[in-house]
C-alpha cells in the first residue's frame, strides 16, 4: 500500500514547528599572564575598545567581564577599573600620611592617572610633576579609561612631563616632600630605576631629607621572593627605615608588597589613631583600603616573609641591574 502524500500546508506547518540550529556562541577570548616561568593567572575579555601604537609600546584598552575596562601595554595588564584602589590607595596614602604637610609630589610612571588621583586628594599639595617616558599613555588613558585618572589630568596641579623618569630624578634636587614610583617590572630599561644609585638620586631630589619618603612597589613575594627580597635590602642599603605594606591585589592575582622609604620615618611607629585623625583633618573621604587599622594591619609580617627578608640578597646597582627572578616566562 502506497503511503499518501503530505499536503503543502501540512509540511509546512511541521517545517514551522522545528526548532531552529543555536547560534554558536563566540570562542572566549583570554589575557594569559606568567609571573613566573610556573604560575600565572588569565581572565577573559569581549573586545577591543581603543588601540594604537606609540614610540615605546602598544597600547589597548579591552572591555572584560570581570574588571570592567582594563589598560594593556605590550599585552601586559596595568590597570583595571573594578578594584583598582587595591592598588593605588596603598602606594599614595601611607606614604602622604606619614608626611605632616605633603606639598610637592613626584610620580614617576602611572600614566593611566590613578596615583595622580589619589595624590590630588589631599589638601595640602601644590604641585605634582607627573613624569613618563611615553607621553602618549596620558591622553589615551583620560580618553579611554577616564574612570581611573577621575579628572586628575585636568587639575591644575598636576603637570605632565614627557622624559626619562631617571633622569628627571637626577636633575631634581632639592624638589619634592614625596616621590611615588609606579613603574612597570624590573626589567629592559626600567631596571635602571631599581638600583641603588637611582634610590640615591630619588633621596638627593627631597626637599627635606630629614622629612621625604618613597615609595615603590616590591614585586611579590609568591611568585618573585628574591626579587622582592633584593628591592627592599637595595633600599635598605640608601634609607634607614623601610616600611613593607603587604596586600593582596586582584589585578595582578597575587600577594604585593609596597614599600615606603625614609631616612626619618618609620611607619611602623605611627599609631592607627593618628592616621584616623590625619584621614578626618585631611578629609579625604571614601577611601575605600587604608585607615588606621589597616595601615598598622598591612604592615604586619608573615613568618615566611621575615624568613625571605632574612636571606641574602642580590644587591641591585647600575653595575648589576638584572633581577635573579624570571618575569614573565613564557
Amino acid at each position: 500500500m502506497k503511503k499518501k502524500k503530505k499536503t503543502p500546508r501540512r509540511a509546512a506547518a511541521k517545517g514551522a514547528n522545528r526548532a531552529k540550529p543555536a547560534a554558536r556562541k563566540a570562542a572566549p577570548k583570554f589575557v594569559r599572564e606568567f609571573l613566573n616561568p610556573h604560575f600565572g593567572y588569565f581572565y577573559t575579555w569581549d573586545k577591543v575598545l581603543a588601540q594604537t601604537k606609540t614610540k615605546f609600546q602598544e597600547l589597548k584598552v579591552v572591555k572584560t567581564p570581570e574588571f570592567g575596562k582594563v589598560l594593556l601595554l605590550d599585552g601586559i595588564t596595568q590597570v583595571g577599573e573594578k578594584h583598582e584602589f587595591l592598588y593605588h590607595e596603598p602606594m599614595v596614602h601611607p606614604a602622604l600620611l606619614a608626611h605632616p604637610e605633603p606639598e610637592s609630589v613626584c610620580i614617576i610612571g602611572g600614566g593611566d592617572g590613578g596615583i595622580a588621583r589619589e595624590v590630588l586628594k589631599h589638601p595640602s599639595v601644590r604641585r605634582v610633576d607627573q613624569v613618563d617616558i611615553d607621553g602618549d599613555v596620558y591622553a589615551f588613558s583620560e580618553k579611554h579609561l577616564p574612570s581611573v585618572s577621575g579628572g586628575a589630568f585636568r587639575d591644575p596641579r598636576l603637570k605632565k612631563i614627557t622624559a626619562d623618569g631617571r633622569e628627571w630624578i637626577e636633575k631634581s634636587r632639592g624638589q619634592y616632600d614625596v616621590v611615588l614610583m609606579d613603574m612597570t617590572d624590573p626589567f629592559g630599561p626600567a631596571k635602571m630605576l631599581y638600583t641603588r644609585e637611582y634610590f640615591e638620586a630619588v633621596k638627593a631630589s627631597f626637599r627635606d631629607p630629614a622629612k621625604g619618603l618613597f615609595t615603590m612597589h616590591a614585586e611579590s613575594p609568591i611568585s618573585r621572593p628574591r626579587t622582592f627580597n633584593s628591592i627592599l635590602q637595595t633600599l635598605g642599603l640608601v634609607f634607614h627605615h623601610v616600611s613593607p605594606f603587604y596586600l593582596y591585589i586582584q589585578m595582578y592575582a597575587v600577594q604585593w608588597c609596597v614599600a615606603v622609604a625614609s631616612d626619618h620615618w618609620n611607619l611602623k611607629d605611627i599609631a592607627p589613631d593618628v592616621i584616623d585623625e590625619k584621614i578626618r583633618l585631611r578629609r579625604l573621604y571614601n577611601l575605600q583600603v587604608v585607615n588606621g587599622a589597616t595601615f598598622r594591619a598591612m604592615q604586619a609580617e608573615f613568618p615566611y616573609l621575615a624568613a625571605i627578608r632574612a636571606r641574602k640578597a642580590k644587591l641591585l646597582t647600575d653595575h648589576s641591574p638584572d633581577v635573579e627572578d624570571v618575569i614573565g616566562g613564557h
